[in-house]
């Protein structure tokens, strides 16, 4: 299956650069705001929250007047990423050097006395820097007083665990500790939303943070090595087990996520799984004894491939295959790990090329992570990705609407993905014909700019998880697939998601929102097309060099070469698209350089190309931001699953009793005999609709039956 989402990078440099102190660019940016009281830090897998917290908390420790420093990450595997670290031989002023004895990562329970009386030790003595777990931290929480973090900087790693929600015990540790200490606290997430729709904080707290944003995209677009990124689906029936070589390539270094044992796809005995995958691939040789690597001959030409299996439940093995994967130097040291709960968020493999995952997972937040987990720069790479191997519905299947949502959820996730992964524009109101926009600007006539600091907020901060919020809707669900008008989903059904995740929101500020969110989500999942950057390519391609050193017809070259380039240039154009655009591109003003002399950018919208400086946010409002990944889908699965997924999507919708069944059923008999075919529920007739919906409320009827 083609991928939903394949987004190419510049390779810049950039997000890997240091300036004189040692800081790359998503550090340097966090450290211009060392002097606030409680920092939120948003940035992608791999940009260096770590180090960015370890630059700040010296600053604090050493200039700020701050006594000590607690950092609390999630597991302990995590813990290894604020080891000792010599700042120093960059350019910093201080290096980072925890005493080994306060870091309480360590085996055991993370709840015992001796941890947390560590902790408390640690509060009471002249030791700077300490590590633990949340839940250490929580433990510790309950047996000391909120004053006991006066002048603490308190850093919690992978933020997204905490809640807003009242159950949340870290989450009111938080609470309990900002309204009752001088507490300072940095926050450090690598995903831009939870996975359910409670808040990671309540608007009232959450003001009380300064914010830095790092986009995936600044980082992907400034990595040496990396070129592209792609997130795709493969779908499959009967059991994963036989379907996983179609799509696992072992010549690719490959993080491989079994599903939870109580999801549909899990054959509920997951050590089984591992050995059914690993006797696809090959012949197991031998497990080694100090590592426990197992290594594997494979059957197609007998290369020896090195395997890690995290499913194993014995805490002894999976304790020494994971100290190897800590130890990782070399690409040639491990090929795939199958894992299950593990090697997510804070794993380490930067070598790691594709990242296959079976089954929907219900946390965006988790996908994120996945996906983080492949698009390290490393240089065995110019291409990273994510692939979910999806069960395909099944008409007689009892569970056919449960494996239908799991479908759309997960087309949904791509969805927020390139949302996420595009680069970012600033929107403006275009007043006039003159008023020109700048570099990273779009102008839409309309538009109404944000006015308040809310609404600012908003759309600078929280954008990624408003859109997570508007795609998770159930309404918004069925909607995608495009049998609900655009301005309907545009202008009813997005408003009203946004004044419900923000209450106090005026109508205006409502409106203004629903404009951003709707313009940047539309921007983003259409193509854009930048004629000069064009047309240095065209002049730039051998064959056109070529066909000019021999004099051919510049008719053949317009109508023949021009357009396959655009084509190659932008694959995922239609061969009549590329055509018509061709035909655009040649008629366009040039001066003597064949350089067009305006600067044109067209955005492709509804099947035709719209010239940027001509966007209205009327014209904007009649597309449906979210259509493009199930037209891709719709190309891919068969005619008749594809029936199978509208039918499931508009069944939730349908109101029929078997009365009205019962008298429809004859008309429907009249109407095949009449019109040789069914009645469509794309029909203007009302009557051939409702008799389209009755055929599927019977469909539904019939299923349950059959299924008791």
């Amino acid at each position: 299956m083609p991928d939903i989402v394949h987004v190419t990078y510049a390779q810049t440099g950039q997000s890997s650069r240091t300036n004189p102190y040692g800081m790359r660019e998503m550090q340097e940016k966090a450290y211009q705001y060392r002097d606030a009281q409680y920092l939120l830090l948003k940035a992608p897998p791999a940009s260096g929250k770590s180090r960015a917290l370890m630059f700040i908390a010296l600053d604090k420790l050493v200039h700020q007047g701050i006594k000590k420093v607690i950092v609390a990450v999630p597991e302990k595997s995590i813990g290894g990423s604020f080891s000792k670290t010599l700042l120093k031989d960059g350019g910093f002023f201080a290096n980072w050097e925890p005493n080994d004895n306060y870091n309480l990562c360590t085996p055991g329970n993370d709840g015992s006395s001796s941890k947390v009386k560590s902790f408390k030790n640690f509060l009471a003595n002249d030791e700077k820097i300490l590590i633990c777990t949340h839940a250490t931290l929580r433990f510790a929480f309950e047996e000391v007083e909120e004053t006991a973090f006066n002048n603490v900087l308190l850093a919690i790693d992978e933020f997204h665990h905490v809640s807003a929600d009242g159950d949340s015990r870290l989450g009111e540790l938080l609470r309990s500790i900002m309204a009752r200490s001088t507490t300072h606290i940095v926050a450090m997430t690598g995903s831009y939303f939870r996975g359910d729709a409670v808040p990671v904080l309540t608007p009232e707290d959450e003001a009380k943070f300064a914010k830095v944003t790092y986009n995936y995209y600044e980082q992907l677009n400034g990595y040496q090595y990396l070129k592209s990124l792609g997130i795709g689906y493969h779908f499959y029936q009967g059991r994963y087990t036989s379907a996983i070589l179609d799509i696992l390539d072992t010549d690719k270094k490959t993080i491989l996520h079994i599903p939870n044992v109580n999801s549909g796809e899990s054959t509920k005995d997951k050590h089984k799984e591992v050995g059914t995958i690993l006797d696809a691939i090959g012949e197991i040789l031998k497990i080694d004894s100090q590592t426990g690597v197992i290594h594997v001959k494979r059957h197609s030409d007998g290369k020896i491939l090195k395997v890690a299996d995290l499913v194993n439940d014995t805490a002894k093995d999976r304790d020494k295959i994971q100290n190897y994967l800590r130890e990782i130097k070399s690409v040639d040291d491990m090929d795939l790990i199958i894992a299950l709960g593990m090697a997510k968020e804070g794993f380490d493999w930067p070598y790691c090329e594709h990242a296959l995952t079976v089954g929907y997972r219900g946390s965006l937040t988790e996908i994120i992570q996945i996906i983080g987990r492949c698009t390290r720069d490393s240089n065995n790479k110019n291409h990273a990705q994510f692939t979910n191997l999806i069960a395909q519905p099944d008409a007689t299947d009892d569970l056919v609407k449960l494996s239908v949502n799991n479908m759309l959820k997960a087309i949904t996730a791509s969805l927020l993905m390139e949302q996420v992964l595009a680069p970012n524009f600033k929107f403006k109101t275009k007043l006039s014909d003159e008023d020109k926009a700048e570099a990273g600007e779009i102008k839409i006539r309309g538009f109404r700019t944000p006015s308040s600091k809310r609404v600012k907020d908003i759309v600078e901060a929280d954008l990624n998880d408003l859109k997570a919020t508007i795609l998770q809707d159930p309404t918004m669900l069925r909607a995608m697939p495009g049998n609900i008008d655009p301005e309907v989903i545009n202008k009813v059904l997005i408003p009203k998601i946004i004044q419900e995740k923000y209450p106090t929101l005026s109508p205006d500020e409502v409106e203004e929102v629903r404009q951003y969110v709707v313009l940047d989500s539309v921007v983003k999942n259409t193509l854009m097309i930048d004629v000069k950057e064009l047309q240095k390519s065209i002049q730039k391609d051998e064959t056109i060099i070529l066909a000019l050193a021999e004099s051919l017809p510049q008719y053949q070259i317009n109508n023949e070469l021009i357009p396959k380039i655009i084509k190659n240039i932008y694959p995922d154009l239609t061969t009549d698209e590329a055509n018509s655009f061709s035909k655009m591109v040649v008629n366009m003003p040039q001066n003597a350089d064949g350089i067009p002399e305006a600067d044109k950018r067209f955005i492709r919208m509804a099947g035709q190309f719209v010239n940027i400086d001509d966007l209205h946010i009327d014209l904007i409002d009649t597309i449906n931001p979210f259509q493009k990944a199930f037209e891709i889908l719709s190309k891919d699965v068969t005619p008749k699953v594809l029936k199978v997924i509208q039918e499931a999507i508009e069944v939730s919708r349908i109101k029929m009793d078997f009365e009205e069944a019962k008298i429809l059923w004859l008309k429907i008999i009249n109407f095949k005999k009449t019109y040789d075919r069914e009645p469509s529920l794309q029909a203007t007739d009302p009557l051939e609709r409702r008799m389209a919906e009755c055929i599927i409320y019977l469909k539904e009827e019939k299923r349950k039956r059959a299924n008791g």
